[in-house]
């Protein structure tokens, strides 16, 4: 099956906010399994190449976007990922911190404590890789 220009696009942009080496990792780790690489390919298409590269937001927006939803609904696996994409986008480990203590006061202290503890890690990860 061909590749659509949505999932060209959306391949693109998911290297942009990840990162080369990170994305390479991922399809060699996680998308390896044929079940994930079709996950991903629909992922590519219709969340990145359909919602990402729309007009009207920038991408540092819609990575704070992605932060506050992942961490109000407890999606830590996400959040990780979506705060790397944040840090890439310009967005500091305060600025993230804050946005996610912010939250607590809306959906509870519980569910940022994981946020944060996820962030943690994260900044942590990004800083020995040489993101400051």
């Amino acid at each position: 099956m061909s590749k659509s220009e949505l999932h060209e696009k959306g391949m693109a942009i998911r290297t942009e906010l990840l990162g080369k080496d990170y994305v390479e990792r991922m399809n060699k780790n996680t998308y390896e399994d044929p079940v994930m690489q079709k996950f991903r390919d629909v992922a590519a298409e219709n969340v990145f190449g359909a919602l990402w590269t729309r007009p009207g937001l920038d991408l540092k927006t819609r990575t704070m976007i992605c932060v506050i939803s992942d961490a109000a609904t407890g999606r830590d696996p996400e959040l990780a990922l979506h705060l790397r994409m944040a840090r890439r986008q310009g967005w500091t480990e305060d600025e993230l911190t804050e946005a996610l203590l912010h939250l607590s006061g809306y959906t509870g202290v519980p569910l940022i404590r994981e946020a944060m503890l996820t962030a943690s890690k994260i900044f942590k990860e990004l800083r020995e890789e040489g993101m400051d």
